[in-house]
């Protein structure tokens, strides 16, 4: 759940700050670098034919509060919120050994 948390965090924080990116492309960046190495030729190849159903940037700003510097102000400020509760759980996972095979 862990790596699925950061995954978000990640792809939605690139997909803001690079208004010309796909959001295909920030999900597919951010799984490159948190949950790709721990998947199998299967769930790799499955999670590229997820990307093809990946909505567009407008479609997905739309449906979340429009696509507009307030929404995405508001959407930064989760993200970043999120990240914070990111790093709190990485540095408790460590600290109790609990991050071993992550």
């Amino acid at each position: 759940m862990l790596r699925g948390l950061e995954l978000t965090a990640m792809a939605l924080k690139r997909s803001l700050e690079n208004q010309k990116e796909t959001l295909s492309e920030s999900f597919t960046e951010a799984y490159n670098k948190t949950l790709k190495q721990y998947h199998g030729f299967i769930v790799k190849k499955m999670f590229g034919v997820a990307m093809m159903a990946c909505p567009d940037r407008e479609t997905f700003y739309k449906k979340i509060g429009g696509d507009n510097e307030g929404a995405h102000e508001q959407l930064l400020a989760w993200v970043n919120a999120l990240q914070g509760l990111l790093n709190e759980l990485n540095i408790f996972y460590a600290s109790g050994a609990f991050d071993k095979g992550l």
